[in-house]
C-alpha cells in the first residue's frame, strides 16, 4: 500500500481520502457478510483479503499525515483485548457471557474517565447514530432495558405489538402520511424488542428471511417460465400454488 500510494505509484490509490474510501469499507463488510451468509468459505477468504485491505488503506493515509501508523492500530487492539478481558489475562471472574459484557462495559466507562472524557448528556447519546436503523434500535432498546426501562414479561411485549398494529390501522384509515410512517416506525421498534427478547439478532433474521425469499421467488419465476408464461400475467392464485411447492421443498 505504501508503494501504492507513492508519488510513483498507482493514480487511483493516490487520489484517494479518507472520506472517498468510505464506501468501499461498508461495501467490503457486507460482502465479508454475504460469503458468510452462503457458508462460501473460499469466497469468505478473499472478502476478508480485501476486507483487510482497508484498516491498511487508513493507516497508510494516516502515517503519510504522521497521525498514526498500522502498528500503533495493532498495538491499541491488542491491548483493549488484554485489558477488557481481565477473567482470561488477570484474576477477574466472568462465567457467563452476560457476565463478560457487563465487566467489558464498566471497564470501558473507567476508560473514558482515565481520558477525561465528557460523559454523554443522557444514556443514549453514546448510541451511535451513524449505523442502520435496525442496529441502531437494536442498540437504543438494550440500553433502556438496562436502565431499567423494559417491559415484564414477552407478553407485554407481544401486547405493544397488538397496540402499535392497531394504531397503524387507524393511522391508514385517516390517511395522514406522515402518521402512517410514524406508526410503521413504532411497529418496527416493537419488532426489534421482541427479537431481544427471543435473543434473535434482528438484522439476522432479516437476513435469513431476505434469502429464504430469494430462494422461493426465483422457484416461482422457474415454474412459470416453465408453462411458457409472464410473470405479470400470471394469476397471483397460480404463483401462490408454486410458492407453496417452493415452501415444502
Amino acid at each position: 500500500m505504501a508503494q501504492l500510494r507513492a508519488p510513483n505509484g498507482c493514480p487511483w490509490d493516490r487520489e484517494q481520502t479518507f472520506d472517498s474510501i468510505k464506501r468501499y469499507t461498508i461495501e467490503e463488510t457486507y460482502e465479508v457478510i454475504d460469503a458468510v451468509e452462503r457458508r462460501d468459505y473460499p469466497a469468505l477468504c478473499e472478502e476478508l483479503g480485501d476486507l483487510m485491505l482497508q484498516p491498511v488503506f487508513y493507516a497508510q493515509m494516516a502515517a503519510e499525515e504522521g497521525l498514526f501508523t498500522i502498528e500503533d492500530v495493532l498495538e491499541a487492539i491488542n491491548s483493549k483485548l488484554i485489558r477488557r478481558h481481565p477473567h482470561i489475562f488477570a484474576d477477574a471472574v466472568a462465567d457467563t457471557a452476560d457476565a463478560v459484557k457487563t465487566n467489558w462495559d464498566a471497564i470501558k466507562a473507567a476508560e473514558k474517565l482515565e481520558k477525561g472524557s465528557d460523559a454523554p448528556a443522557g444514556l443514549l447519546d453514546s448510541v451511535n447514530r451513524a449505523q442502520p436503523a435496525l442496529m441502531e434500535a437494536v442498540e437504543i432498546s438494550r440500553k433502556a432495558a438496562k436502565a431499567g426501562f423494559e417491559w415484564s414479561e414477552y407478553q407485554d411485549v407481544l401486547a405493544k405489538l397488538r397496540e402499535e398494529l392497531d394504531e397503524l390501522a387507524e393511522a391508514r384509515a385517516a390517511g395522514d402520511p406522515s402518521e402512517i410512517e410514524s406508526e410503521i416506525g413504532d411497529l418496527l421498534f416493537t419488532v426489534v424488542n421482541l427479537a431481544r427478547w427471543s435473543k434473535v439478532d434482528p438484522e439476522q433474521a432479516l437476513r435469513h428471511t431476505n434469502a429464504k425469499f430469494r430462494t422461493r421467488f426465483a422457484h416461482v419465476e422457474a415454474r412459470v417460465r416453465e408453462t411458457g408464461g409472464e410473470l405479470e400475467s400470471t394469476p397471483l392464485g397460480q404463483m401462490e400454488s408454486y410458492w407453496q411447492e417452493a415452501k415444502t421443498r
